[in-house]
């Protein structure tokens, strides 16, 4: 069995996300987390040494959450990651959603809610009337390759029988890592936003480039003043950890929200698809401007390295 817990956090960083790996390690060792909020453990070890039910357990993870980090949760339980991942969407706070029949769980949900199923694939299999999940689950093999490919036609009717073929992998390497600035009030000047995505910008941009990584993609995070959030994600046009293209790209996203009189609390920065920089490849220019914001970055990152992270900060954020 296993649990999938989705944390209520009130900031949108990770900060907490160690001391509750720790906190569900207490009943299995294997625990994966997947960055901001989430977790999935496979408990079924845990449940056969307690003699608990799965309803159970997740209770006893609610209430320590809940004492030992004022963190609530929504947790949904199944016989794989995909159903687990599928129930905890779906669970509300306070109550356990186990999934103990999976045709009869995923037969009537629109086939958008099936994992892996993103909204290009999802309009293509209901133009030809896929678009239920129990549908696709009926549907011939043969059928599923020719609209959307051989091995995403095997995985789709995979999943679509609540059949998911990945395991919970303990100590996995995080795919993303995220920066969050706090306003002290509502801010509503969108310059103090623009100053904060440069500032969380920089902050990945060193943290990915001492840890030798790159990022394939940004996901933006504005939080209003009654806690509400909206999430936007734009691809990089190569994987990068060079500050000035993550803030461009942070910029280029910000404008899309088309915030006017919104009373922002806080904005977050999400770096995602981490992948080791060896790896990546750079697109040559013949741009001397780029090549020499490279080289100013690399020093003023050894200097950070000597100094601290406030030795050489951008103008605007010194002023």
């Amino acid at each position: 069995m296993i649990l999938c817990v989705r944390f209520r956090l009130e900031s949108t960083g990770e900060a907490l996300l160690p001391q509750l790996v720790g906190l569900l390690g207490e009943f299995t060792p294997l625990v994966e987390a997947a960055p901001p909020d989430t977790l999935l453990a496979d408990v079924r070890g845990a449940l056969r040494y307690f003699g608990w039910s799965p309803v159970e357990l997740a209770s006893v993870v609610r209430v320590r959450a809940l004492a030992l980090y004022g963190v609530d949760c929504v947790i949904g339980a199944g016989s794989n990651p995909m159903l687990a991942r599928m129930a905890a969407r779906e669970a509300r706070p306070g109550v356990t959603l186990v999934v103990e029949d999976p045709a009869a769980f995923l037969r009537e949900r629109p086939v958008v809610a099936l994992d892996g199923v993103g909204r290009a694939t999802a309009r293509t299999l209901c133009a030809y009337g896929l678009d239920s999940i129990g549908r696709v689950a009926d549907a011939p093999l043969a059928v599923l390759q020719r609209l959307v490919g051989a091995k995403a036609g095997r995985e789709l009717v995979e999943r679509a029988r609540g059949i998911d073929r990945s395991a919970v992998v303990p100590n996995a390497l995080s795919c993303s890592m995220a920066a969050e600035q706090t306003f002290s009030r509502d801010e509503l000047d969108h310059s103090a936003h623009r100053r904060a995505l440069l500032a969380l910008a920089g902050e990945l941009g060193a943290r990915m480039r001492t840890e030798k990584q790159v990022c394939r993609s940004l996901a933006v995070t504005v939080r209003y003043a009654d806690r509400s959030t909206t999430t936007r994600t734009r691809t990089l046009p190569e994987p990068t950890a060079h500050s000035a293209a993550l803030t461009a790209l942070a910029y280029a996203i910000h404008g899309s929200f088309g915030l006017q009189r919104a009373r922002v609390r806080g904005i977050a920065l999400r770096a995602e698809g981490l992948a080791p920089a060896e790896g990546a490849a750079h697109q040559l220019t013949f741009d001397p401007a780029d090549e020499k914001a490279r080289r100013i970055e690399a020093v003023a990152d050894r200097a950070r390295a000597r100094f601290g992270p406030g030795a050489i900060v951008p103008g605007s954020l010194a002023a």
